[in-house]
């Protein structure tokens, strides 16, 4: 599995995992300004569900974040239980 960053727009971008050609899961955010970024959706393969790869995408957000020094605001109902639930985010 590879996750990779991919820009889809002027303030719009995914963290995507694949699997071979397959994208088997995804977290879509959106930038706003240039201190904070919004996370919108988080989508999982029915597959690959329970495996851990959408934390796996948030990890991969949240280390984006912290070196670009910039803020996550997780409006997606997956992000924001992850938040709540793991402290050690609060950072960003």
């Amino acid at each position: 599995m590879e996750i990779s960053h991919v820009k889809t727009g002027d303030a719009k971008a995914s963290f995507k995992a694949k699997d071979g050609d397959k994208e088997i899961g995804r977290m879509d955010y959106t930038e706003a300004g240039n201190d904070k970024i919004i996370i919108e959706h988080t989508e999982v393969d029915e597959a690959h569900q329970g495996e851990g790869l959408g934390h796996d995408l948030l990890m991969e957000v949240v280390s984006y974040a912290r070196e670009k020094g910039i803020k996550i605001v997780p409006l997606c109902p997956f992000a924001k239980s992850v938040f709540e639930k793991e402290p050690e985010l609060n950072d960003v």
